[in-house]
């Protein structure tokens, strides 16, 4: 049972975390960072453990549907059960009208958009691809140091705690709705689903003495 838990795969169960939770955060994040998005307002997530035959607790193959009030949808995969890569390329892709934009830790690409059936198929914008100044341990630090200096300034960090809830809570109640098996409202403000009580349930645990909140 340990080995199946320490040090990694304690991501396998649902008491301690779970795949949308390990992963969700990251890229969910910096989906609401570029589109300035606040938090959906609803979620559905369907999935379950098909194929990899071990003791876990959350899917092997999970697929999230966020939907916002804005009208722009964030879909979230899970595929544990295989190794190709989910997109042509990047790990988050930003689909609109006049471009998608594939993104990873390094750069961002820009692909001009065609239109679809029966419309016009020029491209609809310019090429562009985009690198970042900085390797990753360069771009970490520079976070770090933003946090101490925010600590000297006493200004908010340009990623604070604020934000580190708000995706955090956008992975978590993917997880509830899968749960709950339904499509569930997301009341942003009150941190509520709304008009249910079962799926609100899941939004509170009890904790392990002596530890309690508030």
């Amino acid at each position: 049972m340990g080995q199946n838990i320490a040090p990694y795969k304690f991501r396998w169960w649902g008491k301690y975390s779970s795949q949308v939770g390990n992963w969700g955060v990251h890229y969910l994040d910096a989906i609401r960072w570029c589109t300035d998005e606040l938090a959906p307002a609803s979620v559905c997530a369907m999935g379950g453990q098909f194929a990899v035959q071990d003791d876990r607790t959350i899917p092997d193959t999970m697929q999230v549907c966020y939907e916002f009030a804005s009208g722009r949808l964030a879909i979230f995969g899970q595929y544990e059960t295989s190794s190709t890569a989910a997109m042509l390329q990047g790990e988050v892709e930003l689909r609109g009208t006049q471009a998608t934009v594939f993104i990873d830790g390094h750069k961002y690409r820009v692909v001009p958009e065609r239109g679809g059936q029966f419309q016009d198929h020029a491209p609809r914008t310019e090429p562009e691809t985009v690198a970042a100044k900085g390797s990753n341990h360069q771009l970490t630090t520079r976070h770090a140091q933003n946090f101490l200096d925010c600590m000297w300034s006493r200004e908010l960090p340009a990623a604070d705690v604020e934000i580190g809830h708000r995706s955090t809570t956008m992975s978590l109640i993917a997880t509830i709705s899968r749960r709950v098996g339904q499509r569930l409202t997301w009341d942003a403000e009150n941190e509520q689903f709304v008009g249910n009580d079962e799926a609100n349930a899941h939004l509170h645990y009890e904790y392990r003495r002596p530890w309690k909140l508030g």
